[in-house]
């Protein structure tokens, strides 16, 4: 009978494959916001990413024609506003001159907490803001708080970086946040691109997010500098708004057709 008892109830059945799927399902979710929340967690998957932004950029030599942050040719711009597109910028740390002292924007969110630990580990300072738009919700955003922080840093002389258009708007279109920190620095938007030939693109983000692959080629393109007066009125940076975006959509094609071997 003792025997009998220690296997329990006849009808107990193990449990099924579908069974053992939900309760595995069941404890990731319990664990999921914990991980999510843990600081030593988000470091370990920056530190991860980092390597390998590293990685694509150590097995993907620039291509002929590329141009170089590091060139002197663009030192008379610095320090200058890097304008990148969302879901095209992944790449620019591993880009980016190792000495050249560089702030980066990166939004509030979450998700981007993430992106901003990364940045850290190229020596790279990150602000958290959003500069997209010029309105009462950007700066309940902290996007003003941003904007300040970054205009002092070009006024000690280091670069900064900004996403120019706006999170889940418009993509591959300027949002007005990038032109105010051009008129109220009174330095230089620098249009740059980085494309690689191999690459994956999430076509169901709302940015066309591309993931960098290794072992491909690699291209750099930086437009013409903008300049913003400072006394631009509303059609003016309404026009130097669709200036920006004109530019970047250039570098943007110029990047890719050097990496894809496109010949005019």
């Amino acid at each position: 009978m003792d025997h009998d008892l220690a296997k329990g109830p006849a009808n107990e059945a193990a449990p099924t494959g579908r069974g053992r799927s939900r309760t595995t399902k069941a404890f990731w979710r319990k664990i999921r916001e914990p991980l999510a929340q843990s600081r030593f967690v988000k470091n370990a998957i920056a530190s991860l990413l980092a390597q390998y932004v590293r990685l694509v950029r150590i097995t993907s030599p620039l291509v002929t024609g590329s141009a170089r942050f590091s060139a002197g040719g663009y030192s008379e711009f610095e320090p200058g506003i890097i304008a990148l597109w969302h879901g095209q910028h992944l790449l620019t740390p591993a880009y980016y001159p190792k000495r050249k002292p560089l702030v980066a924007m990166v939004s509030r969110s979450a998700d981007a907490e993430l992106n901003a630990l990364m940045l850290e580990k190229f020596g790279i300072e990150a602000v958290r803001g959003s500069g997209g738009r010029e309105s009462t919700k950007h700066l309940d955003k902290g996007g003003a708080k941003a904007l300040i922080a970054l205009k002092k840093s070009l006024v000690a002389g280091k670069n900064v970086a900004m996403i120019a258009d706006i999170p889940h708007g418009t993509p591959r279109d300027a949002g007005l946040g990038i032109v105010l920190l051009a008129r109220l620095s009174g330095r230089p938007l620098l249009p740059v691109a980085i494309a690689t030939s191999r690459r994956k693109v999430l076509e169901k983000s709302w940015d066309k997010t591309t993931i960098n692959l290794p072992f491909g080629r690699s291209a750099v393109t930086i437009g013409t500098p903008i300049f913003v007066a400072a006394d631009a009125d509303e059609s003016e940076m309404e026009r130097k708004r669709q200036e920006v975006t004109t530019a970047l959509n250039a570098a943007t094609a110029e990047a890719y057709r050097l990496v894809d071997g496109i010949h005019e």
